[in-house]
């Protein structure tokens, strides 16, 4: 991928020159006017988090809680720093909810993983015809240009494979790597020439297929080798590895899969990377449903979770950084026989921060047990077309499909404007 210098004319260097003498400093370089630059887009660079809880949380136990409904289970919510009252059992988020809002009137009809899964992350439903670019692909493509610089993908799947680039390419595609940091098929080993020979005779026959004219898909092909290539000599790397953090911080994300890559996405984005998305699944909760939250998946999150948003907030860097919470779809207000909450689509939350949004808010309200919204009810494309907004992408960007379909980023979702007013 080759990214386009941001405003690089004589007149913006200009302006930098005017500048520095307004403020009677001595004169300045070329060089020091391009660093300068260089890191004025570092700090206004904007990314965003995706914690994706695969599987379909309950929120009606941790968010939106029903206490003395019928529906309402055996937990208890708590005050937190914000307007909202969220589980007992998420005591250090609770610390953090100033920074966050939760959305509590989503209510979509995907009830199926693998739709849910799709919809969630593109806001399009799945179409037989047309494969829609998702968060990662669209929020990497957008803000390409603030981040001249980056050798590393600008999109990131830590622990699980995400939702692909669709029409956009293979160029925007996920990049999916393990907790534990180790990128596999990208350690040279002891013979770095052989292999750099090899990845040479490999470019050779890649220019031929190009060529020879063998369409997109020889040119996305070329296009990955020569960024695998820049991976494999990239010091940006060193962002993966978080075993460099202390035992203290990485205690403090959790000595897991999800707190290490969650302290792994904060890393990514100081590199630059634009989106990285961290799985935590495990919430299909039909049987067992409240010691498998109490003892397992609630403790995981509220450790890794609160301290990610700790750590982006600390770090001066939250205010540029999109933070989004949830999964395919909630699950049922009634409790089955099997002390387990089935699959719900009409009426769960999700939880939102960071970048423009405003924190310590609850928007949305559903009915006393839970089972429906009644509030203005928000969709899938709502949701992404907020991010969207928050990041400063533009909704009336319009992509074309392959087969030349004018597409909407957001599939022409509405801001929900409650998130920052």
């Amino acid at each position: 991928m080759v990214y386009t210098p941001y405003d690089m004319s004589r007149r913006h260097f200009m302006r930098h020159l005017a500048g520095a003498a307004a403020w009677a400093v001595p004169a300045i370089t070329l060089t020091q006017s391009l660093r300068a630059h260089a890191e004025q887009l570092r700090s206004n660079r904007k990314a965003a988090i995706l914690l994706w809880m695969g599987g379909g949380p309950s929120t009606i136990d941790l968010w939106d809680l029903k206490p003395g409904a019928a529906t309402g289970g055996p937990f208890r919510p708590i005050a937190t720093t914000g307007d909202a009252q969220i589980c007992e059992h998420l005591p250090m988020i609770a610390a953090q909810m100033k920074h966050l809002t939760v959305v509590r009137s989503m209510s979509t009809r995907e009830a199926d993983h693998q739709r849910g899964r799709y919809y969630m992350h593109t806001g399009y439903v799945p179409s037989a015809s047309v494969e829609h670019p998702s968060y990662g692909s669209v929020i990497a493509h957008e803000l390409a240009d603030q981040r001249p610089d980056l050798e590393i993908p600008p999109f990131v799947a830590v622990g699980g494979g995400s939702v692909g680039p669709g029409f956009l390419g293979m160029s925007w595609a996920p990049f999916v790597v393990n907790s534990d940091g180790r990128v596999k098929n990208l350690e040279m080993g002891l013979d770095r020439q052989r292999v750099m020979q090899r990845m040479a005779a490999l470019q050779v026959l890649e220019k031929g297929f190009i060529d020879q004219d063998r369409g997109l898909a020889a040119v996305d092909h070329a296009k990955m080798l020569d960024k695998t290539l820049s991976l494999m000599t990239s010091k940006q790397m060193e962002a993966f590895k978080v075993s460099q953090e202390s035992d203290a911080v990485r205690e403090r994300y959790g000595n897991n899969g999800f707190g290490r890559g969650c302290l792994m996405a904060r890393r990514l984005v100081e590199a630059g990377v634009s989106f990285v998305e961290v799985d935590l699944g495990g919430w299909d909760n039909h049987q067992n449903i409240f010691p498998t939250l109490q003892d397992d998946k609630l403790p995981t999150l509220d450790r890794a979770m609160s301290a990610l948003v700790e750590d982006l907030d600390q770090r001066g860097m939250f205010n540029d950084t999109a933070i989004i919470w949830m999964g395919e779809f909630g699950r049922t207000p009634r409790i089955n026989g099997d002390s387990g909450r089935d699959h719900f689509a009409r009426a769960w939350s999700v939880v939102v921060g960071g970048a423009g949004f405003q924190g310590g808010k609850v928007v949305g309200e559903t009915s006393d047990d839970g089972a429906s919204v009644v509030s203005e009810p928000y969709v899938s494309q709502d949701l992404m077309a907020s991010v969207c907004h928050a990041l400063g992408i533009s909704l009336d960007r319009t992509f074309t499909s392959r087969s030349g379909r004018p597409m909407k980023i957001a599939n022409s979702g509405k801001v929900i404007k409650d998130l920052f007013a």
